[in-house]
């Protein structure tokens, strides 16, 4: 018991304090709200701390305590007395009177007072820089938007936004035409003049619903989100609105304000001409839209969407007592220390706040995990390693380690009861999971085909000649069989033409010693002869060329059944495959971190993609030691829906791997089983056995190498 409460006169209460009634407590019990108006601060009290309060002027304890239970049908105690007296002390809400409340208050700052590096290190995800005191503008302009609180407006803004969206998916192809013209530079900019004027608005939604409610509005101004500049509003008085429905239009006063932006402007780009007018609209209704449905609207950050759940759940502080709720169910469920819950609720409440909890947990992980890689990237290397370090340490490591301490602390307390038991197996099979290296062989995309395969090609422009019958699909051939035979009019127009020269030079050439002018031209003559048979030479082995004969025995695959004689074909263009008999070769592609672990010689099993395909063990032919460059094989890219990231090149329209990807040679496959056709699947590489854990390190070491030396 606090002796100094219990047998001296009380400490004075300050005399700035306010005291208004709040909205009833969950269970129906009455509230009020404590404010500080120097630290605008509010603090909500039960019944009991307010009838103690309120007979604060008898100045003895027990007198209060007594007149408390006399007086009312509370029961307290002296003890419940000393608590009150304790948190008014803590919070600072006493007059302070003596050297021993002015040694405290210089303790409490020091405790408090932080270096530069540390402020910024707590602050730089957020920093609040207030700029303007808007009371003034609010008593002479907030009548001016009296007319945006009645019914009537809003079901304008109902049926403005019904028909602007109907329209707008009459005419869907040419609005997402135009979010597309908006993606350089100069649209980014006007989607951030877009997004300003909307989020000002949301602002002044807030700020004026407030005052009209009786709120005073202290300040407004502009708050760093990891140095990205938002607005901001402070409605924090609207704490001691007592009425639950007045909180919530508070709350929602920016979002309504921002979503009839957004109904009217959708509206207008419908209707009105193509020029800088329907650009405006667009940028408003889409970055209303957008920011206002997918942002504020999220109640696991502190936006508007989190003090509206607030206030419809009637528990102020929602984060905090929910993640009370959380630590609490976690520490049972893994060592049952027995502890009763942080606040008495209904069953369903708990379990809304312990789901809660652990939502708001996973969604900040992901958040605060994408804050520090956008940081990272945002600034140069060495402040951007820095700026991802103290986020992912501070935001996620440090919340995670203050857990492990504080239920170290209570190691005492543990026991081999049934949830011990049932954690510490938990424990040991994510340990083994993680730890142990039963994980055998490599996973990697693969392609594999027939061992003997090659495409015949059109090597000019030409039609089939009927002197050669067209083979049919899947009929076997020899090497040497001719398969197709085509005439090109322009091949053999142009060798006509330079047999008719080379037999004028010949003739020229064996005329040289009987002609005067011939003999002049010398040794230049036969070399112009000579240059003319190699040209008919060339052009007879292009002719020659298009006479198709099969590489190899093998089966035809006919890609085009409607071929036939004096169908007409580009250069270039596939008349048929052939495919060898037996023999089955593939490749794989494996990752930087697990080239390593794959040598010649290695065992493989192949499963085709294809469910009607049978497995194939096969084994390691040899192993590149020179990752790719370009990516030969579209089947496994990521832009044909493969596994392999890949990107095309702008001017090669090649496939370029995103990461470091090595070429896998598979051969000697067990039996004489033949491909028909290539087929894609997932290769197994040999057995040696890694740990995930191990391969963890090596990844963040590889990582750290790169992200190091570049």
């Amino acid at each position: 018991m606090d002796q100094t409460a219990t047998t001296s006169r009380l400490p004075q209460l300050r005399q700035e304090l306010t005291l208004t009634r709040g909205a009833a407590a969950p269970d129906g019990a009455p509230t009020w709200m404590l404010h500080d108006p120097a630290a605008n601060r509010f603090f909500q009290i039960g019944w009991p701390a307010f009838e103690m309060l309120s007979r604060w002027p008898l100045d003895d304890p027990q007198a209060i305590v007594a007149a408390v239970n006399d007086e009312t049908t509370l029961t307290v105690s002296a003890d419940d007395f000393d608590a009150l007296v304790r948190m008014l002390r803590r919070m600072n809400l006493l007059v302070s009177a003596s050297a021993f409340d002015t040694d405290r208050l210089q303790s409490t700052a020091a405790a408090n007072r932080l270096s530069h590096a540390m402020w910024l290190l707590k602050h730089y995800l957020l920093i609040r820089v207030p700029l303007w005191r808007p009371m003034p503008f609010l008593r002479r302009f907030a009548r001016y938007a009296e007319p945006a609180y009645r019914p009537a407006f809003w079901i304008l803004v109902l049926v403005c936004a019904t028909v602007g969206l109907v329209l707008v998916s009459r005419r869907w192809d040419e609005f997402l035409h135009t979010f597309h013209s908006y993606t350089d530079l100069q649209g980014l900019v006007a989607i951030g003049l877009a997004l300003m004027c909307a989020k000002v608005l949301h602002e002044f939604g807030h700020a004026i619903t407030a005052y009209r409610y009786g709120c005073r509005v202290p300040t407004m101004g502009v708050a760093l989100l990891v140095m990205l500049p938002v607005l901001y509003t402070d409605t924090t008085e609207a704490w001691k609105i007592p009425g639950r429905t007045e909180r919530l239009f508070i709350g929602a006063a920016g979002m309504l304000s921002e979503l009839a932006l957004a109904a009217f402007a959708t509206l207008a780009w419908n209707l009105l001409p193509d020029g800088p007018l329907r650009a405006g609209a667009f940028l408003l209704a889409t970055t209303t839209w957008i920011g206002t449905l997918t942002i504020n609207a999220s109640p696991f950050m502190r936006f508007d969407g989190y003090f509206l759940l607030s206030d419809w759940l009637g528990m102020p502080n929602l984060h905090d007592r929910a993640f009370a709720f959380g630590r609490w169910r976690m520490r049972e469920w893994l060592f049952g220390f027995g502890d009763p819950q942080p606040e008495p609720c209904t069953p369903s409440r708990r379990r809304f706040l312990i789901a809660f909890s652990f939502a708001t947990w996973l969604y900040r992980l992901v958040v605060f995990f994408g804050i520090a890689l956008v940081v990272y990237h945002a600034f140069f290397k060495a402040l951007g390693a820095l700026l991802f370090a103290v986020e992912f340490g501070w935001f996620i490591v440090r919340p995670i380690a203050y857990e492990a301490m504080a239920c170290w602390r209570r190691r005492d307390a543990l026991h081999w009861r049934r949830e011990m038991v049932r954690s510490a197996m938990l424990g040991a099979f994510v340990l083994a999971f993680f730890v142990l290296p039963w994980h055998g062989g490599v996973n990697a995309p693969a392609v594999f085909g027939p061992l003997r395969a090659q495409g015949l090609y059109a090597p000019a422009a030409g039609y089939l000649s009927a002197q050669a019958a067209l083979p049919r699909d899947g009929q076997r051939v020899h090497a040497g069989d001719v398969l197709a035979v085509l005439v090109s009019p322009d091949l053999e127009y142009r060798l006509k033409t330079a047999q008719s020269e080379e037999a004028l030079l010949r003739w020229e050439v064996e005329q040289q010693p009987f002609d005067d002018r011939l003999l002049r031209e010398g040794v230049a003559l036969r070399r112009r002869w000579d240059a003319a048979r190699e040209t008919v030479a060339g052009l007879t082995a292009q002719v020659g060329e298009l006479t198709l004969r099969a590489p190899f025995d093998g089966k035809v695959e006919s890609l085009d059944e409607g071929l036939a004689a004096g169908t007409w074909l580009p250069r270039g263009e596939r008349l048929f495959n052939v495919v060898g008999p037996t023999g089955i070769k593939g490749e794989a592609f494996v990752g930087e971190g697990d080239v390593g672990r794959v040598t010649a010689g290695d065992p493989v099993r192949f499963v085709a993609a294809a469910v009607e395909s049978a497995t194939l063990r096969c084994r390691v032919a040899a192993v590149d030691r020179v990752n790719l460059s370009t990516l030969d094989e579209p089947a496994i890219a990521s832009l044909y829906g493969g596994p392999v990231p890949a990107q095309m090149e702008p001017g090669s329209k090649q496939l370029v791997p995103l990461a470091a990807t090595y070429r896998v040679r598979i051969g000697g496959c067990e039996g004489n089983a033949a491909l028909a056709r290539q087929i894609v699947g997932a290769a197994t590489l040999g057995h040696a056995r890694e740990s995930f854990a191990w391969r963890g390190v090596k990844w963040v070491v590889a990582v750290l190498q790169r992200e190091g030396g570049g």
